[in-house]
């Protein structure tokens, strides 16, 4: 097997308040790692006593602002997502939004992100629109050289993955907010189940909102083993033409493909071939 690309490095959070620190003067406290997620982030507390959430930037700063200028308009439609308080080289501290992360996943909370999701109608300044990258690598993810590298059913998979991308739709089109990484992990819920929040905005742009719920329903697979997802399997069938279902379930098996070859083991790239494959 030839060399594979290397890991995401996860996030330091310290030397990350620290560089944010020397390099804005903002006086940031560390107060400790965010549970969960692949890369990290941390929580960080200012001067006067507010609390905000840090991460590594993902992208620069012309690109950062711009995803600020879109959170605040979908926050003027009472979506529940965060303000940008600090944009930096490095990284980017937002508000602390109240809940927490789902204890338990269950179809009641799948049918509430669905519903979410519906509201992104329509809410989308102006932003770019996301690549598949179903054609070429992504910056850090969905990487075609991890398929071409690891076995033959992986080969085999990015053909057929970069098939779709030279076939009709080539790419997503819509005027909605799109959240690329639309899975429990990235909301927040009180204690009675309602969700307070939807994090994690690195990868934001303007296109199909229903695309969410195929990485949803990609999600669910691992979160609910074993459980009858029928209905929203019959539900993407329904809400989506076969052509534009085939292109978001292309990405999505080349980036889950791809993120395991490269931080999992053998079994989960198994598992994320069989779950891939047949194609809808």
């Amino acid at each position: 097997m030839s060399e594979l690309p290397p890991p995401v490095p996860k996030l330091d959070a310290r030397q990350l308040v620290d560089e944010v620190n020397r390099s804005t003067g903002a006086g940031l406290e560390f107060v400790g790692e965010a549970a969960g997620g692949e890369v990290g982030a941390a929580f960080v507390r200012w001067p006067d006593g507010r609390d905000g959430v840090l991460t590594r930037a993902a992208g620069d700063v012309g690109e950062l602002r711009r995803t600020a200028v879109a959170l605040d308009a979908a926050r003027g439609t009472g979506l529940p997502v965060p303000r940008y308080q600090l944009v930096a080289d490095g990284g980017v501290v937002q508000e602390r939004l109240p809940g927490r992360a789902p204890a338990t996943v269950d179809r009641a909370l799948l049918e509430a992100m669905i519903s979410l999701a519906d509201r992104f109608a329509g809410v989308a300044p102006e932003l770019p629109v996301p690549s598949m990258h179903l054609l070429e690598s992504g910056p850090g993810f969905c990487l075609h050289e991890s398929l071409e590298r690891y076995d033959d059913r992986t080969r085999k998979l990015l053909g057929w993955i970069r098939d779709v991308g030279r076939a009709e739709p080539g790419g997503m089109t819509g005027d909605d907010l799109v959240h690329l990484d639309f899975h429990p992990g990235n909301v927040l819920v009180d204690d009675a189940g309602t969700i307070t929040g939807i994090v994690d905005w690195d990868g934001i742009g303007r296109g199909d909102r229903r695309f969410g719920l195929v990485t949803l329903r990609f999600s669910a697979h691992v979160r609910l083993p074993g459980a009858d997802v029928g209905w929203f399997d019959e539900l993407l069938q329904d809400a989506l033409e076969p052509d534009v279902l085939r292109l978001y379930w292309a990405h999505m098996a080349l980036r889950q493909v791809d993120w395991s070859i490269r931080h999992h083991t053998a079994a989960d790239v198994t598992h994320w071939l069989e779950f891939a494959v047949p194609i809808p």
